[in-house]
Parts: C-alpha cells; sequence; structure tokens
C-alpha cells in the first residue's frame, strides 16, 4: 500500500455561536513594519489569520500574550479587546479573513482597554 501523496492537517477549529451571519469573507494581505505596535483594538466581526513572514506578540483581552510565527494560525472574536499584535525586530506578513455580515465592511475601532 503506498501513502497518500495528500495530507490534512486541522490547524484551528472555531466555534463562532449561535447568531452569526456571515455573508461574505474579505481576504487581505497586511504587512506591518518591524517594532510596531498594534495597539488594543476590536473587530466587528470575527477575523481569522496566518501569518506568512516574520513574528508577532498576540494576546486576546487579558489572556495570555503568545508568539505567534510564519504558518501559525489565530482567531480574533468579533467585539473582543485584541491586546497585542505588536511585531518584533522583522517585518510582519499575514493573511486576514473577515467574516462579515450582507453589506458591512471590515471595521478596526482602537480603544485604550487592554
Amino acid at each position: 500500500m503506498t501513502a497518500s501523496p495528500i495530507t490534512r492537517s486541522t490547524l484551528l477549529d472555531q466555534p463562532l455561536g449561535g447568531g452569526m451571519d456571515v455573508a461574505h469573507v474579505e481576504v487581505r494581505r497586511i504587512s506591518i513594519a518591524a517594532g510596531t505596535t498594534g495597539g488594543a483594538h476590536i473587530h466587528n466581526g470575527p477575523v481569522f489569520g496566518t501569518i506568512e513572514k516574520g513574528s508577532v506578540t498576540f494576546q486576546i483581552g487579558d489572556g495570555t500574550a503568545t508568539t505567534l510565527r510564519a504558518g501559525d494560525v489565530f482567531y480574533e472574536p468579533a467585539g473582543v479587546v485584541v491586546s497585542k499584535f505588536d511585531t518584533s525586530a522583522e517585518d510582519v506578513v499575514f493573511l486576514g479573513y473577515f467574516l462579515l455580515a450582507d453589506g458591512a465592511p471590515p471595521e478596526i475601532e482602537f480603544t485604550s482597554q487592554a
């Protein structure tokens, strides 16, 4: 028996909860310069992402800060403070997948909460 030429791995299986009406998904490639502090922020819809290059310190609310590197995936819940999305000594490039209701543009609101 030969091994399959295709391998599948689940990197993230994130429940969205009830009541989420996703009408479209906007995918963005986002670049952030080295040494940038992202600032505490909130999105109007859930955001999924994959780090393509570099690394960031990532933290939701007052949870544990983690380091995300190339190939890592992340989830930012709608309406919840993302306390940190800070680059290190290198530029970062990531893909962001913005899940949106019908007619809604992706929005980001910066907040003083961390």
